[in-house]
């Protein structure tokens, strides 16, 4: 076969008669499938309405099931910085175990808490490879029942300091100002 100048129809030198009617169009479906514009629409609106519902533009955490945190007038907004969590005899970070306040409970003393300590600073130097240009700030916010001893809320606030998160904020929830300021 010689080679030859292309044309403007491909494959238009086939003498197959049928392969001809499919490259023109003439067969029996079109080579452009329709697509159904009402079920894609369908599909990005329930999708753009289920991410409607589930964000939170205020930046407000889920409270732990179970937990009644402690009531403040001067409070600030949320900061993005690991949760530690102490809720009944359970500690979690970011919502992940990270210890047990029974031992503390037990002895009645302040003790650090390894696992807590392990995650959290596990946590500060994840945060010092993805931001090596950056002072690290240390921040830990705590979401500690307003039932829980002070013993294991200071050996918590001390864990967290060990570990490198010396700036610790709780977590309260907010009450309308009052009159007299």
């Amino acid at each position: 076969m010689a080679i030859t100048a292309p044309t403007r129809r491909l494959m238009h030198h086939v003498g197959l008669e049928f392969v001809e009617k499919k490259i023109q169009g003439h067969g029996k479906r079109p080579l452009a499938a329709g697509l159904s514009l009402t079920s894609m629409i369908d599909f990005l609106v329930v999708t753009v309405v289920f991410l409607l519902m589930t964000f939170s533009a205020s930046g407000e955490t889920p409270v732990a099931k179970g937990l009644n945190m402690p009531k403040a007038e001067n409070t600030l907004d949320m900061i993005d910085a690991p949760i530690v969590v102490v809720v009944g005899s359970q500690i979690l970070v970011d919502g992940g175990p990270a210890g047990n306040t029974r031992p503390i409970e037990e002895s009645d003393r302040m003790q650090r808490i390894d696992e807590l300590f392990n995650l959290l600073k596990a946590k500060r130097e994840l945060w010092k490879q993805t931001h090596p240009t950056k002072d690290f700030p240390g921040v830990v916010l705590l979401q500690i029942d307003q039932e829980v001893k002070a013993v294991i809320v200071k050996s918590v606030f001390q864990t967290a300091a060990f570990a490198g998160f010396p700036n610790v904020s709780f977590m309260v929830n907010n009450l309308p100002k009052s009159a007299a300021h």
